[in-house]
């Protein structure tokens, strides 16, 4: 992967349910970064939901997408974990944990039955959390005099970048994250609008939340 592939991840958990035939699918959808805290999470989860007949669940680690797991908590196999690993990766979203609780209505779903209902919680736990996309940049802090605030601003606005960690005292400071193929260019944009008066300092260079 390289330093030009944005990758998905959830800013936001979210949780859904869908009712099939009687049975409840509770879906909850995490962030995790690591697979110790996908297991910790799943382990809380499993207590939380302890009287449910199964907490089935599926996990997506790493910005290469490089660390999947699966469980079908005791459902026929490929069944729940597989399908919720297959609605991770059809939306492109990485260090994710969904698990889906089932609460069993006494109607039996056969096969087809519970692939559909678990592919369909997974995806409402999903379409409840707010994902957002990590694209590598740069982050610069700006240090300007009082004279320089409605240039910089107004040239910030039009490109659509916001000003992050203001601070006002003698001086004017932001902090500013911009995507990785545009810094050069908003450096250089923002040194024209405030004639060079404007002190840019990159302080990180990294994958940031857009």
């Amino acid at each position: 992967m390289g330093k030009t592939d944005n990758y998905k991840v959830i800013l936001t958990p979210g949780c859904d349910e869908i009712v099939e035939k009687k049975s409840r699918f509770i879906a909850n959808v995490l962030p995790v970064t690591s697979v110790q805290e996908a297991e910790e999470q799943i382990a809380a989860f499993q207590k939380k939901f302890w009287d449910a007949r199964h907490n089935c669940y599926a996990f997506m680690i790493g910005s290469d997408f490089g660390t999947t797991r699966f469980s079908d908590n005791g459902e026929p196999s490929g069944t729940a974990g597989k399908p919720i690993l297959e609605v991770i990766k059809g939306a492109g979203v990485t260090n994710v944990l969904i698990i889906v609780t089932r609460y069993f209505g006494g109607v039996l779903l056969g096969t087809g039955g519970l692939v559909r209902a678990y592919t369909q919680a997974a995806q409402a736990g999903l379409a409840a959390s707010e994902i957002g996309e990590m694209v590598y940049g740069k982050r610069y802090h700006l240090t300007a005099d009082y004279t320089l605030i409605n240039n910089i601003q107004y040239y910030l606005r039009q490109e659509e970048i916001p000003l992050e960690n203001e601070t006002y005292t003698d001086k004017v400071e932001y902090d500013i994250t911009v995507r990785m193929e545009d810094s050069s260019r908003i450096v250089e944009g923002l040194t024209q609008k405030t004639e060079g008066r404007l002190g840019i300092e990159e302080i990180e260079e990294g994958y940031f939340a857009f």
